[in-house]
């Protein structure tokens, strides 16, 4: 049969068919199983999609709604009345509101009068000739599979009849930026327009919280699919919203680091910074010094012995790719000069007196440094270096530099002037903990605020001569820290952080003599001395990190904790579907 013929086939069937779900082969299984980028076909619309019942001869007949002739599947009458319907197809006569979604947009103009049907006919439409448009359609078309059933079937051309959502590029706006998109829903349409095809993504991300909370069910829900009509333009206030996860402390597995990803992109956080190194632990291979991970990444290492384990090149860069696909940035970083007693146990040669110290899995600080004077020391910092930025397509590598308290206030600047320009010597942005501020090398860099006070003199006087600022006050913004003083897991020498106070801050106005066009960013650590899997992870994770998801992305006029706390209620039944381990904080009225 003729495209534009079975085009119209499937107008006059998508203008009459019930707008349930049928089962589709794609549908993934359980998000439990873990994340993965599995090739999957991608539907192709032809008369195999449709039912024998819909075909009649050449043309398609609507099936006819009676009492006679609808199983339990369907609906047993031709007029929707609550008594014809089951509990899982009864979820609100529309979907979440236009407003709904967290981090909160820059603009929201709903029409109540143009919701939109994700149906069986409906096809993804992305920019013809772009592999990332693509890309963003296929993840799309598989993220919202499972749920609803439906082929999905991703198309550069859709025929005009058919309910469409189109991810396209060329907004020409330049608000927009790399990031921004517009989202624009009508009863045909759901329309995507990014200069990027990042923007495209972070599009989506919205389009799934537009959807009820159903659509991260791992297994095919009966009900009606409905985006609320409007438009939504949308941008970030900074560039850099990140997360960071500790695998030195305790090795998270390739599996788990895949599976945050997934959950942090949700809230368009657009980097995760890893902390590859400790006193406890090295978890990154580097051929030039092969002992780091053989001895220190092996059996007993992590704290309380409990966290053995490192990255292989070859995992580090599957985890990059990952990522990549999700507009997740990958920051490596090695802590030095301080923080180095895993790597001095592997060689002992990286201390001033050539004794190996003992394996440390304690959660003491500040006791380790390397030899400031030594030329073995800057041999092997530079291998680290060179190694690292190889596998890493990111801008950023972080050198750590916090709690250097063994290394003397000149020895550590001394290292820092060495070390700085290395980052810079192959092709990355040097970033470190907010003492690296001290060094002149830092005008080129970027520190990251991690204090408690709202005064950091070294840091103020750092950003006069160029330094740029991540903000991740421990007090505010570490994801270790307990919610309260019962809280089974984590710490509380910072604070105790209940989602109220993750979100009770601004970043341009944290610290004196910083302001917003210092800072480039926010980023939520996750310290993994308390932590050992996934649930742990989670619990500590949400709900506070889309607190600081919304203060890096959403302008400060949108900031309210009434409509926040509002919001993030109505997403806790997403993660119940996911199967995230959440803590049900009593400050939210949870749906």
């Amino acid at each position: 049969m003729a495209i534009p013929v079975m085009s119209r086939l499937l107008a006059t069937a998508a203008l009459t068919l019930p707008l349930f779900a049928i089962p589709h082969p794609a549908a993934a299984a359980p998000a439990r199983s873990g994340p993965t980028d599995a090739t999957q076909t991608t539907s192709t619309l032809n008369k195999s999609m449709l039912t024998e019942s819909m075909l009649t001869g050449s043309t398609l007949a609507a099936p006819t709604l009676t009492k006679s002739t609808l199983t339990k599947s369907t609906l047993t009458t031709s007029t929707l009345t609550t008594s014809t319907l089951t509990r899982s197809m009864l979820a609100g006569p529309t979907g979440p509101m236009l407003s709904s979604v967290i981090p909160a947009p820059v603009e929201v103009r709903p029409d109540p009068g143009a919701t939109f049907r994700l149906g069986a006919l409906t096809v993804i439409r992305t920019q013809p000739g772009s592999d990332a448009a693509r890309s963003v359609g296929d993840l799309l078309a598989r993220e919202l599979r499972p749920a609803t059933g439906f082929g999905l079937p991703v198309l550069p051309v859709a025929p005009r009849a058919l309910p469409t959502i189109s991810l396209m590029l060329g907004a020409r706006d330049n608000r927009l930026g790399d990031e921004g998109y517009r989202l624009a829903v009508s009863p045909t349409s759901v329309t995507i327009r990014a200069n990027k095809a990042a923007g495209l993504f972070a599009g989506t991300r919205t389009l799934l919280q537009l959807l009820p909370a159903e659509i991260d069910s791992p297994r095919v829900v009966r009900r009606v699919w409905t985006v609320a009509g409007g438009d939504i333009v949308d941008y970030p206030r900074f560039a850099y919203r990140g997360a960071m996860l500790d695998e030195a402390r305790h090795f998270h597995t390739p599996r788990e680091v895949r599976a945050y990803i997934d959950e942090i992109s949700r809230f368009k956080v657009n980097y995760l910074h890893l902390h590859l190194s400790d006193d406890q632990g090295w978890r990154i291979q580097i051929d030039s010094w092969p002992r780091l991970t053989s001895v220190s990444g092996g059996a007993g290492t992590g704290v309380d012995g409990e966290g053995p384990g490192f990255l292989t090149k070859a995992q580090y860069k599957d985890i990059v790719a990952y990522a990549a696909k999700r507009y997740v940035t990958i920051v490596p970083e090695i802590d030095m000069p301080g923080h180095v007693n895993a790597a001095q146990v592997a060689y002992p040669s990286l201390t001033c007196d050539g004794v190996a110290p003992a394996p440390r899995t304690d959660t003491e600080v500040g006791y380790s440094s390397l030899c400031i004077g030594s030329d073995t020391t800057y041999r092997f910092v530079e291998d680290v270096i060179r190694e690292l930025a190889a596998i890493t397509p990111g801008p950023y590598l972080h050198i750590g530099g916090d709690e250097a308290q063994a290394t003397s206030d000149a020895d550590y600047v001394a290292f820092q002037q060495r070390v700085l320009p290395l980052v810079a010597k192959y092709g990355k942005t040097a970033y470190g903990w907010n003492e690296i501020a001290k060094a002149p090398a830092a005008s080129t860099a970027v520190a990251q605020f991690w204090g408690t006070d709202t005064t950091e003199p070294d840091l103020a006087a750092a950003v006069t001569t160029g330094t740029k600022v991540v903000m991740s006050p421990a007090n505010k913004a570490y994801l270790d820290m307990k919610y309260n003083p019962s809280t089974p897991l984590g710490q509380d020498w910072a604070a105790l952080i209940e989602v109220r106070d993750a979100y009770g801050w601004d970043p341009a106005t944290r610290v004196a003599g910083v302001g917003e066009n210092a800072v480039i960013g926010v980023e939520a650590p996750l310290w993994s001395e308390t932590l050992r899997d996934l649930d742990d992870i989670e619990f500590m994770a949400f709900p506070r990190l889309p607190a600081i998801a919304e203060l890096g992305w959403s302008p400060r006029s949108t900031h309210d904790w009434d409509s926040f706390a509002a919001r993030l209620g109505a997403y806790g039944p997403r993660w119940t579907q996911q199967g995230v381990n959440f803590y049900p904080s009593p400050q939210i009225a949870w749906s």
